[in-house]
C-alpha cells in the first residue's frame, strides 16, 4: 500500500516534505498514476497538494493574470479572462485529454512534467509565461523558458514546488491561434503542435509574430528566423513556405512510437502554413 500525504496547508507541507527526500509531490497525478501503473518508478511516499487552497485560484491584477499551479485545466477555462486575454492558452487547454482529464489535471502538474508534447506548453512559451517557485525559505521567480531544461526535468531545487503561472496579459496581438497534430481526432498526444501569436494590420501586413512549437525539439521550440521573416510582410502563402522551411531546418524531432522523425519535420512547417486560414481583429479594434 503506498502512503499519501495530504497537506492542507503550506507550513504543513514543509513539514511533510521533512520526512524524507525521497517523497514525490503531485497534484491532480494524471501523469504520475500513469507512471505508477506502468512500474516507471516506486516513490515510498506521495504527497498531495489537491488540498492547499493558497496554490488554486486565477486572479487578474494590474494587467497580469496569475495562474495557482494546482488549478484544474477546467477550472481555467471557466474562467472568464482566460478566454477574453489569452485566448491561445485557451484554445491549447480546450484540445488536452478529455473532460475527466482536465477536471483532474493541473497546469502546475503539466508544466512539471516538462513534456515536450505538453498541450499548455507551446502558448505558455508564447506568452512569456513566468513561473513562481516557493519553499520554506523563500520564494523565487523565473521565465518558463528558463525553467524546463530537458524532457521531464525543471529547475526545481530540493523541497520546491511550483506555486504559480504569471503571464502579463499580451494587449498588442490581435491573433492567437494554437493547432496540434496527433494520431487521432481527439484525446490525442500531439505529434506536433504550434501556438502563435501575431499582430496583422488592417492590410495584412505582420507588424509582430511569436512562433512555440511542441512535440519536435528536447524542450518547447523557438524560431526567431521565422518570426523575422514574417514581420513586415503580408501574411502571404509564399511567406509562409519561406518561414517553413527555416522551421524545418530549426527543429529537434525525435522518432517514437507516435511518429518518424520525418513526419514531425515536415507537420512542424506545414503547421504554420496554416496560418493562411485564420481570421484576425484589424489592429485599430485591440484596444477596444
Amino acid at each position: 500500500m503506498k502512503k499519501v500525504l495530504l497537506p492542507r496547508s503550506l507550513p504543513e507541507l514543509w513539514d511533510q516534505l521533512q520526512t524524507g527526500s525521497e517523497a514525490v509531490v503531485y497534484a491532480g497525478g494524471t501523469d504520475l498514476l500513469v507512471k505508477l501503473r506502468n512500474k516507471v518508478f516506486d516513490p515510498p511516499l506521495l504527497i498531495c497538494l489537491e488540498r492547499i487552497e493558497e496554490l488554486k485560484g486565477i486572479c487578474e491584477d494590474s494587467g497580469v493574470i496569475r495562474i495557482g499551479s494546482c488549478t484544474t485545466h477546467a477550472a481555467i477555462l471557466d474562467e472568464p479572462c482566460i478566454g477574453r486575454h489569452l485566448s491561445v492558452l485557451d484554445k491549447s487547454l480546450r484540445v488536452l485529454g478529455s473532460p475527466p482529464i482536465r477536471n483532474m489535471g493541473t497546469i502546475g502538474g503539466n508544466i512539471c512534467t516538462a513534456s515536450p508534447a505538453g498541450d499548455t506548453l507551446p502558448s505558455l512559451y508564447a506568452l512569456n509565461a513566468d513561473v513562481e517557485l516557493l519553499k520554506r525559505t523563500g520564494k523565487r521567480r523565473m521565465p518558463i523558458k528558463d525553467f524546463i531544461t530537458g524532457p521531464g526535468r525543471t529547475c526545481l531545487e530540493e523541497d520546491e514546488i511550483l506555486a504559480a503561472i504569471s503571464i502579463r496579459i499580451p494587449q498588442e496581438y490581435n491573433v492567437h491561434h494554437f493547432e496540434k497534430v496527433g494520431q487521432r481526432n481527439a484525446l490525442a498526444c500531439a505529434v506536433a503542435s504550434l501556438s502563435s501569436l501575431l499582430r496583422i494590420s488592417a492590410d495584412g501586413v505582420v507588424e509582430k509574430a511569436v512562433l512555440a512549437w511542441g512535440s519536435v525539439a528536447p524542450t518547447i521550440l523557438t524560431c526567431a528566423e521565422a518570426e523575422k521573416a514574417l514581420i513586415g510582410e503580408k501574411l502571404s502563402l509564399l511567406r509562409l513556405q519561406e518561414a517553413a522551411a527555416m522551421v524545418r531546418d530549426a527543429v529537434r524531432p525525435i522518432t517514437d512510437v507516435r511518429a518518424d522523425a520525418d513526419y514531425r519535420r515536415t507537420v512542424s512547417g506545414n503547421l504554420l502554413l496554416r496560418l493562411m486560414e485564420i481570421q484576425h481583429t484589424p489592429t485599430e479594434d485591440i484596444a477596444k
